[in-house]
């Protein structure tokens, strides 16, 4: 199987399955009630979202791994290797290998603690679902094995462009922990308004394709056009004013991984250009209540995460997707020119 089609194939898969999905799945979680519930510290016009389905997430959750899987399948039935086409060098071949498997399972690691939360939010009628403290333990201990994984197979250096691979030795585990877990809650912040967490998500995968496709990283580039086609077929169903939400459930999963699509190519630093808008929502959050407590009550944004801020500016939530989409999809295209171009000069 050509690899180039395989990448085109895997996102068209992933985007009719995601799509079709949506046709079964929003009726039975209406008939459900699986509904979100709106807090009240949110903007008074999200009103109109409660009772919006929640969960909505699955649909590319399951495109994703079927797109994958399928792909996978397919090529080695024709008698090739799309995740490490490298037959020669069997440490790199098991080393790939793992960075895309293991990263996978830290993606559905992630996304079943965001369906156990939203679980809780919609059936269990408990508004914050989760507390901290019962997320954090599970993602500690998920993020710890995927690092514990990469260690073992000698994967503990990080690649800075123009600058080469650094060795991590023991900080590996504590710039890893760090980066996991601010990447999946940065996700999650971003998932705001309708459209906006899969069309960032979708532009942030573009990124990754272009390394894939420039660095022939098939395994990391088949798991981004699986991304790629998710997405896009859940945002039919999510576009405002959306049919559906995604949920804890998705953009727990979606942040997994996006990080883990990082760290297939032993680059994390790249989420800085990658996921630039998922920065931004993070750091927005962490300067607002920062400078509120500092201040004893004084705020930077009208409303934190950013993107709130803009909504409460006046600006529609379909303003707010496009915007922060191209802002994303050109700091996704900077990051790959400046992945590609670090290690050829």
């Amino acid at each position: 199987m050509n690899n180039y089609f395989a990448l085109a194939l895997t996102a068209v898969v992933s985007f009719i399955v995601a799509f079709s999905l949506g046709f079964a799945l929003i009726p039975w979680l209406r008939k459900l009630k699986f509904g979100q519930t709106i807090l009240e510290i949110g903007p008074a016009w999200h009103k109109s979202k409660q009772g919006t389905p929640v969960m909505g997430g699955l649909m590319f959750i399951i495109s994703s791994i079927v797109s994958f899987a399928a792909t996978v399948i397919a090529a080695h039935i024709m008698g090739s290797d799309i995740v490490a086409p490298v037959a020669s060098f069997s440490n790199i071949v098991t080393a790939t290998k793992v960075k895309v498997y293991s990263g996978i399972l830290l993606a559905v690691g992630f996304g079943a603690i965001g369906f156990l939360d939203d679980y809780i939010k919609v059936v269990k009628k408990r508004n914050k679902g989760l507390s901290i403290i019962q997320k954090t333990i599970p993602q500690l201990v998920i993020s710890f094995a995927y690092l514990g994984t990469l260690y073992q197979t000698g994967s503990s250096f990080m690649y800075i462009p123009f600058v080469g691979n650094i060795n991590m030795s023991w900080f590996f585990f504590v710039f890893g922990i760090c980066v996991i877990y601010g990447g999946i809650n940065a996700v999650n912040f971003t998932d705001g308004v309708d459209g906006l967490c899969a069309s960032v998500t979708a532009s942030a995968a573009v990124g990754f394709i272009i390394i894939a496709v420039l660095n022939k990283f098939f395994g990391m580039g088949i798991v981004a056009s699986a991304l790629l086609g998710g997405c896009l077929g859940y945002l039919i169903w999510n576009w405002h004013p959306a049919k559906v939400m995604m949920g804890d459930t998705g953009s727990m999963f979606l942040g997994g991984l996006v990080v883990a699509l990082a760290y297939m190519i032993d680059c994390p630093l790249i989420l800085l250009f990658i996921g630039i808008i998922y920065v931004i929502e993070g750091m927005s959050d962490v300067i607002q209540i920062g400078y509120f407590k500092i201040t004893h009550g004084k705020r930077i944004f009208k409303m934190a995460p950013i993107h709130h801020h803009f909504e409460m500016s006046g600006w529609k939530e379909t303003k707010i997707v496009i915007v922060f989409t191209i802002i994303n999809l050109i700091g996704a295209i900077i990051g790959a020119a400046l992945y590609y171009y670090g290690k050829i000069v």
